[in-house]
């Protein structure tokens, strides 16, 4: 528990620390944030911070900067959002992404590229990844008099088949090698898609079996046998490049990657081995955070090597209810987050309602 002096000196001295990259001493508080307090008492408070952990002093004779633990007090409690970033980048988006004209990776490139011009970091943005076909149509034909093709339609208009035996999708009480009728295959092919159309692969697993057998009681079996086959037969939609980066030559100015060697870390860490980075960006915020949407990793609370002189901050879009992407930007944990944590909670929010 820290009292109201502790918590206005911590916030300032973030605050100019974020702003400058240099140590903050006693003086430079008293001087530029008009505290009614002596010298000496604000050089002891910053003493007693540093005792707790929140700042420590990189050199006897310099001021302090603050830790990882004192961002994380910083942005958990002492923060005030600028949510007027909110409106920038909504507007930004508004104006420069053309859903009707625009391709499916140029247009999440082209946020990309808008959330790393405002926030002045790398941004990062998954494209659509949610187990991760939409269907979009289905349709049964017949291939021989024991055969059937199941023609699935995806979100990226790919086509994928699945040919069966026509005793396969039958209960085994019912007639081996049925031959269906092509009146029966278009009224099942109907249902399917009245049921799964729209439907990512990941809810197929919780369709409400009660509800359908009252509908469609004489071919129950048969539905689920297909269900299945398209659940365990088509391929989620691949893609070369899963996650858009933009903004590294912007963050890497940053007087934290002064050292060559950190530099080449972080960018082996994008360019070779992203999937390393995806787990942490489409993980779910926790439920009790003030940030609400948002996750944010600092420094130390990165588990990856290279990140750990970074902040993380990131957000899912969703299509409904189903998290389909996420949304982040990596800078130095001096980032400043009044204005980055907003820009990435809106641009998730932009995303999910022009995707819903």
């Amino acid at each position: 528990m820290l009292n109201e002096r502790h918590q206005e000196i911590l916030r300032a001295t973030i605050q100019h620390y974020i702003a400058t990259a240099e140590p903050v001493g006693s003086k430079t508080l008293l001087e530029e944030y008009n505290f009614k307090v002596s010298s000496a008492t604000i050089r002891n408070t910053l003493g007693q911070l540093e005792k707790a952990g929140f700042l420590y002093q990189p050199h006897t004779s310099s001021g302090r900067v603050p830790s990882d633990s004192g961002y994380r007090l910083y942005v958990d409690h002492l923060v005030t959002f600028n949510e007027k970033m909110a409106a920038t980048i909504e507007k930004q988006f508004n104006q420069h992404l053309k859903w009707d004209s625009w391709s499916f990776e140029a247009l999440f490139q082209r946020a990309t590229h808008i959330l790393a011009h405002l926030s002045g970091c790398i941004a990062l943005i998954t494209l659509p990844q949610a187990s991760q076909c939409l269907l979009r149509h289905l349709q049964l034909v017949q291939v021989s008099s024991t055969q059937i093709m199941l023609v699935v339609v995806t979100d990226s208009y790919q086509t994928q088949s699945i040919l069966m035996e026509n005793s396969s999708i039958f209960a085994e009480t019912e007639q081996e090698n049925k031959e269906f009728r092509s009146e029966e295959l278009q009224l099942i092919s109907n249902f399917l898609n009245s049921q799964l159309r729209g439907k990512y692969l990941n809810e197929l697993t919780t369709l409400d079996w009660s509800e359908i057998d009252q509908q469609f009681t004489s071919y129950t079996e048969c539905l689920r046998t297909l269900v299945s086959k398209v659940i365990s037969n088509v391929s989620p939609r691949s893609n070369s490049q899963p996650m858009m980066v933009s903004g590294v030559s912007e963050v890497l100015r940053q007087p934290e990657f002064s050292q060559l060697h950190q530099v080449q870390m972080l960018l082996y860490l994008l360019e070779q081995e992203p999937d390393q980075l995806l787990p942490l960006i489409l993980q779910e915020p926790e439920p009790d955070i003030l940030t609400k949407k948002v996750t944010i990793r600092i420094g130390s609370e990165n588990p990856l090597e290279p990140m750990r002189s970074c902040a993380l901050i990131s957000a899912i879009y969703r299509q409904g209810d189903i998290s389909i992407g996420s949304v982040g930007v990596i800078g130095p944990t001096r980032i400043l987050y009044e204005n980055v944590v907003p820009l990435v909670a809106s641009a998730a929010d932009y995303l999910s309602d022009a995707l819903s």
